[in-house]
């Protein structure tokens, strides 16, 4: 992306988020709770949803392992950055643009 469409971009966002009142800090305290809940987490879904392994299962999982899936398969690797020479993977979670119109919008 260049530099035009990134501050474009931004002043998009800027007056978006002013509309509805909410503030850079705001955001960031949101994406530091994210990250630190992700953090922790032990096992997830494919949409996100997370579990620590503390207290009572949670609904979706409860009914994944019901209907025959192992808990193993949503368990969280906690996996060492290592370079292994092949492609590097990239970490789709953290996209703010998921699900988008703007994560399917092609550059020209």
């Amino acid at each position: 992306m260049d530099e035009q469409k990134r501050q474009s971009m931004i002043a998009y966002l800027r007056r978006k988020m002013a509309k509805v009142g909410i503030r850079v800090g705001d955001v960031a305290a949101a994406i530091a709770e994210e990250r630190a809940r992700q953090k922790s987490a032990r096992y997830r879904s494919a949409f996100g949803d997370t579990w620590d392994g503390k207290g009572d299962m949670p609904q979706w999982l409860w009914q994944a392992t019901s209907a025959g899936q192992s808990l193993a398969h949503f368990a969280v690797e906690k996996s060492s950055k290592s370079t292994s020479g092949g492609r590097p993977s990239i970490d789709w979670s953290r996209d703010p643009f998921a699900g988008t119109r703007l994560a399917t919008v092609r550059p020209s």
